[in-house]
């Protein structure tokens, strides 16, 4: 039953994509919150259609700790939801990924209109510059920074080391950033096609200075509350 729920998600998940960047790329040369506003339908649809065809539903504590200037989010990364949800709790954001994912068909499209800053991570000392030329200019024009510093996903109740892209980032640009945690791996496991019923809760930290301590100790600051936030599940 839940191999077909999870089937029935994802078609039904795919077509309203199709649609989607489909429009958005006829509309290309329109400003960036216009192709936002297309685009961000998709993650909207998508977490009804969790909640109507697998009941998942979505639990946000903290929400009142969102700014409204711009800042670097810094997230734990263990399931594919992150890239749905977060559209629906945070302001017009873009994120810091992989070039391989501009390529999947469609998917890849959406995403390449939303200023995503590509990097590579076998280069770490040009993807962290680029990160923070780009991250700044991003953040510069109105659009929240989404980082994940573990760089890739991990298991649920499992943390991977923590870059500090995301910090240097804030310190360039003179702004916040701002501890998230989730617990999604339990309810749409990585690499997972299965999903299962459930409640995803997302908690949103309060907004920190980057001022007054250095990038490795911010960085292991966050990766405390991370797993402070984690021990509650």
């Amino acid at each position: 039953m839940l191999l077909l729920r999870s089937l029935l998600y994802f078609l039904g998940s795919f077509i309203t994509l199709i649609i989607l960047v489909t429009v958005a790329l006829s509309l290309f040369f329109l400003p960036f919150k216009f192709r936002y506003t297309i685009l961000s339908k998709w993650s909207m649809f998508c977490l009804w259609w969790l909640e109507y065809t697998l009941n998942i539903k979505l639990q946000v504590i903290g929400k009142e700790n969102i700014p409204f200037k711009p800042c670097v989010i810094v997230s734990n990364h263990q399931s594919t939801w992150e890239t749905l949800g977060f559209q629906q709790i945070f302001p017009p954001q873009t994120w810091v990924l992989k070039k391989i994912l501009l390529c999947i068909p469609f998917f890849g499209w959406g995403l390449m209109l939303l200023k995503p800053i590509v990097i590579n991570r076998g280069k770490k000392l040009k993807a962290l510059k680029k990160i923070i030329k780009q991250g700044e200019n991003r953040l510069k024009n109105g659009i929240f920074v989404v980082i994940f510093p573990e760089g890739t996903r991990q298991p649920y109740k499992k943390l991977g080391k923590y870059q500090n892209g995301a910090i240097a980032l804030a310190k360039k640009a003179s702004c916040d950033i701002m501890p998230v945690y989730h617990n999604a791996g339990t309810i749409w496991p990585k690499g997972s096609f299965i999903k299962h019923a459930g409640t995803i809760t997302v908690i949103i930290g309060k907004p920190m200075k980057v001022k007054e301590k250095s990038t490795k100790k911010l960085t292991q600051i966050i990766k405390n509350w991370t797993q402070k936030q984690s021990k509650k599940f």
